[in-house]
């Protein structure tokens, strides 16, 4: 059965043990709510049995004394109701809230330390879901879930027991409908759980319609698909319609016939109690007390079945976000090495690394880059090459052999001491919907702006920068859709240059942008090399032909070696290379 559209059992002990171990920082808030339902448990049948007293002893014998002392005691019992009442709303409420922003921070952080192979094999909407989605359900299970169940419980069995107490006959006439009332509950239970079922699947298929469509919009557009796409969400949107309307269909028949049932019983009470009070075998106010018993001990048996559906989809949504919270797809980081510095030396021993089982993308290879070395690689799409750095930044873990930095192996360094020194900068460029200094400086302090601006200058995007509303504090919007790719590239070279790393990476870092942009970026990376390791992926041989050695990889393994003049005159799988590019660039411009 689909995650999302599975019911959970109540009493999963486990996960509700696990779920209330979140609430150990606010256990004298949460005792504090367990004595406040306990105490509305006992008020509740408190008010019947004053309303009895007052009628078979002050009224009956015109203590108007005793009358007005009464009146006072019950509005005082009253006010004290709805202090518990309030109590109980806000502390589940601020419990509630309390606990999922424990929760959701802690998920975050596990989400944000996962490993780059866990979100290869996960949807991004399912991650949104956890985060949001489930934890805002399982909010419900303390405000609307457990503890009210637990004080709904607690006042059923006490109301049932000061009846038997009051008077046994009219109990059991009172309880007659039970039977019928609980099968009633039941058969809404199931059909409600049912329905919410269907409209949290129609849920989350509408939003991964919409964040897919408004993702893809430009493509929707490019081929004339509005049309057959509105059609398909107007498909959709009427399912959540229909799951909805089903659910509303359930209660507006569900508490009619619980209200029936309730007044069924009240009549048989009545009925039975005027013959019993014509008999002089029971008093007026035991009859009236009784009528009161019924609306007590009906209204919370009619929540019930909301409170255990709402215990349900809060079960399955702890379940998913534990289950999420127990993963151990991350990058094991038990390094202890800190080094201030790097020298910059990058070496690859028997390297083999697969994405999926065996299926190996590097196959033995054998590398080594030199301080203050520039080395290229080449090769087809899906040859390995992006695969070096991602193992070099541990983004994944190798499967076979060892990756040295400075002679010291990756894993024994501290994950973000190797990281800080490593400067990436990626094809497809991400900017975060933030202002274009912060898309720079990603959160770093000691990045200044002065800084900042000193390699904006060296890249030669300043100007531009400074062309744009608000300059270098410019909203560049989600993904940094108000800028072009060339644009978006240059700023992700400024990112790389203000973090100062030892090794830069360079994957595709020119490829998308046009000839003007690309002789910026060149002009900006011979500055940025000067003193640095740099590791440079490219399909433009044209881009790397002064690399100090070109590596040619082929299927994961490497073919070829040397620099550029060396690989045309062993005329192999680079001078092959070369020449296909060659004909391209002459077919373009005939």
């Amino acid at each position: 059965m689909n995650q999302e559209t599975k019911s959970g059992q109540i009493f999963d002990l486990p996960t509700l043990k696990r779920l209330y171990t979140f609430v150990g920082p606010y256990k004298k808030q949460f005792y504090l709510l367990i004595l406040v339902i306990v105490l509305g448990a006992i008020l509740a049948p408190l008010s019947p049995l004053l309303i009895k007293y007052t009628i078979d002893v002050p009224i009956s014998s015109g203590d108007y004394g005793q009358l007005a002392l009464m009146m006072a005691v019950m509005v005082g019992v009253l006010i004290v109701q709805g202090l518990v009442q309030f109590s109980n709303t806000y502390l589940s409420g601020w419990l509630g809230q309390y606990v999922i922003r424990d929760i959701r921070v802690q998920l975050y952080e596990k989400i944000i330390n996962l490993r780059l192979k866990f979100f290869d094999n996960t949807p991004i909407g399912r991650l949104v879901t956890r985060v949001i989605s489930d934890i805002e359900t399982l909010s419900n299970v303390f405000s609307e879930g457990m503890a009210a169940m637990v004080g709904d419980i607690m006042q059923l069995v006490l109301i049932i027991a000061v009846m038997f107490y009051t008077d046994w006959r009219l109990s059991l006439i009172s309880l007659s409908m039970i039977p019928l009332m609980l099968f009633s509950t039941y058969v809404f239970k199931e059909k409600i759980k049912d329905a919410f079922n269907e409209v949290r699947a129609a849920v989350s298929n509408l939003n991964s319609f919409v964040q897919e469509h408004i993702t893809g919009m430009h493509i929707v557009q490019i081929f004339s698909s509005e049309d057959k796409e509105y059609e398909k969400f107007e498909k959709i949107n009427t399912e959540h319609r229909d799951a909805n309307i089903r659910s509303i269909l359930y209660y507006s028949i569900y508490f009619p016939v619980a209200d029936v049932i309730a007044a069924a019983g009240t009549g048989l009470v009545v009925w039975y109690g005027s013959k019993q009070i014509l008999n002089e075998n029971v008093t007026f106010g035991t009859v009236t007390a009784f009528v009161m018993f019924i609306n007590l001990f009906f209204r919370p048996i009619r929540q019930l079945a909301d409170r255990f559906n709402t215990l349900q989809m809060g079960i399955v949504s702890t379940d998913r976000i534990l289950k999420l919270l127990d993963s151990d797809d991350y990058t094991v980081d038990e390094g202890t090495y800190h080094p201030e510095t790097f020298r910059g030396k990058v070496e690859f021993k028997d390297v083999w690394f697969a994405y999926n089982d065996e299926e190996y993308v590097l196959k033995n290879l054998n590398l080594t880059v030199n301080e203050g070395e520039t080395v290229a690689l080449v090769g087809a799409t899906g040859a390995g090459k992006s695969s070096v750095i991602n193992l070099l930044s541990r983004f994944y873990d190798i499967n076979k052999g060892h990756i040295y930095v400075d002679d010291v192996e990756v894993r024994d360094y501290e994950l973000l001491a190797l990281r800080r020194h490593i400067g990436v900068v990626l094809q497809d460029v991400f900017l975060f919907s933030d202002t274009i200094e912060n898309n720079i400086r990603l959160g770093n302090t000691d990045i200044t702006h002065e800084r900042i601006v000193e390699a904006a200058k060296l890249v030669g995007v300043h100007e531009f920068i400074e062309r744009l509303p608000g300059g270098y504090h410019y909203n560049v919007m989600e993904r940094g859709s108000t800028l072009s790719v060339g644009q978006r590239q240059l700023i992700s070279f400024v990112r790389a240059m203000v973090h100062d790393p030892k090794i830069l990476v360079l994957d595709e870092a020119t490829s998308s942008v046009d000839s003007e942009t690309e002789y910026l970026i060149q002009k900006a990376t011979e500055t940025l090399m000067k003193g640095r390791t740099a590791i440079v992926i490219a399909h433009r041989l044209s881009t790397i032909q002064e690399a100090d050695k070109i590596i040619v990889i082929d299927r994961g393994e490497i073919k070829e070696a040397g620099t550029h003049e060396e690989l045309l005159e062993k005329n192999g799988f680079y001078a092959n290379l070369h020449r296909m590019q060659y004909k391209e660039v002459l077919r373009i411009i005939s």
